[in-house]
């Protein structure tokens, strides 16, 4: 049976980003106690009807999961690791927002069994984090993400690109700057205009440009430059890491494996029986738990993947990672070999033009490949 990657959403956010479309909320006082209980509730759910699995990573996701009390952090731990079995190297990590005030519960966060940090620094110019609406400062950025390397043994950062007016040289300092603390992973994000956020709105009132797409590539390839200086080497698409430090949960949806998703609004593919069942639980946090506490779980949908859809979403998957797709696995996972999935005169001149790698069992997206992902995948898939 496949081993299981957890994934546990909190909701809530001391503000909204004005960029952000993820599934957080605000509120005047968090009901922490209530949501932590329906949270347990729907892990043994879930560990009920999954069975006896290998656990391989928990993710605290949010929202800001860092507002979480350590205690309540502790008690989902130990929950999850006796309801299921805990790889020997099991991956624990925290999303947190590097304030004065959650950096300093780094500590408590380890002691819970907390093994991974991923702070959201986003930036290190004080003028882009006012811009992009965040509560801390590049001094404050800098501080936490110190604490959280000499606390934790593996730490990540986000950051933001191709934000108004960025230049290539600005982006080069900012990125060094960042890097030299010496944490072994980094997430990168393009910052785009999603419908219903605050930006949208300012953007249609064209209140800010944001850089071309010849502008973004350039701040793109730039990226891999510097990481490499500092010894990361992109694996996936947004994502940078020294050799072994990869973030071994966000593989698991890579490589297209099993992973629970638990808390309002989380969304999961787990195996029952022999069907692969997509689970999507309600995104309002207390309508969520309303329905846990009256039925064990939130969910407003379950269905299952068809083999169509199966072969196409690992497809999407792994090739965004560097490593691509291994024939056998995918053919394991979805029940049907990776070249029907293909149009075979589309793949023939992604080959010619360098876009994707062949071999035997494996299948790749070159880095200029993975540059054109989206309307290449459009045109590949049958």
């Amino acid at each position: 049976m496949q081993p299981i990657a957890l994934y546990i959403h909190w909701p809530f956010c001391l503000s909204k980003c004005p960029y952000c479309d993820f599934n957080s909320h605000v509120r005047a006082a968090i009901p922490e106690a209530r949501i932590i209980a329906a949270l347990r509730t729907e892990l043994a759910f879930e560990a009920t009807r999954l069975g006896p699995r290998r656990l391989a990573s928990i993710f605290f996701g949010g929202g800001t999961p860092s507002l979480m009390a350590p205690e309540s952090v502790a008690a989902l731990i130990a929950d999850a690791t006796a309801l299921f079995t805990p790889a020997p190297d099991l991956e624990i990590t925290l999303e947190a927002n590097p304030t004065s005030i959650e950096a300093g519960r780094f500590r408590a966060y380890r002691a819970a069994g907390v093994n991974r940090i991923s702070i959201g620094v986003q930036s290190l110019d004080d003028a882009a984090l006012t811009f992009l609406g965040r509560n801390h400062s590049a001094a404050q950025a800098m501080a936490a993400v110190e604490i959280g390397r000499d606390i934790f043994p593996r730490a990540s950062f986000d950051l933001i690109y191709a934000r108004p007016g960025q230049t290539l040289a600005a982006w080069r300092a900012e990125l060094a700057a960042a890097l030299a603390v010496g944490l072994d992973h980094l997430s990168l994000y393009q910052l785009t205009i999603e419908p219903g956020t605050q930006f949208a709105t300012l953007y249609g009132r064209a209140a800010f440009t944001l850089p071309d797409d010849e502008e973004a590539a350039a701040l793109y390839d730039a990226t891999a430059d510097v990481a490499a200086q500092f010894g990361l080497a992109p694996y996936e698409i947004s994502n940078y890491a020294k050799p072994g430090q990869e973030s071994r949960h966000n593989l698991a949806y890579w490589r297209y494996q099993d992973y629970a998703g638990i808390g309002a609004g989380a969304h999961g593919r787990i195996t029952l029986g022999d069907q692969l069942i997509a689970t999507r639980r309600h995104r309002a946090p207390e309508a969520w738990a309303r329905r846990v506490e009256a039925r064990g779980h939130g969910s407003v949908e379950e269905t299952e993947v068809t083999a169509d859809e199966r072969a196409r979403e690992a497809l999407l998957m792994g090739l965004r990672l560097a490593e691509g797709i291994d024939t056998k696995a995918y053919a394991a996972r979805t029940g049907r070999a990776l070249i029907d999935t293909l149009d075979p005169g589309i793949l023939d001149q992604a080959l010619l033009a360098g876009y994707i790698e062949a071999t035997p069992g494996r299948l790749t997206a070159t880095a200029e490949g993975r540059k054109r992902l989206n309307s290449l995948l459009a045109a590949l898939v049958r």
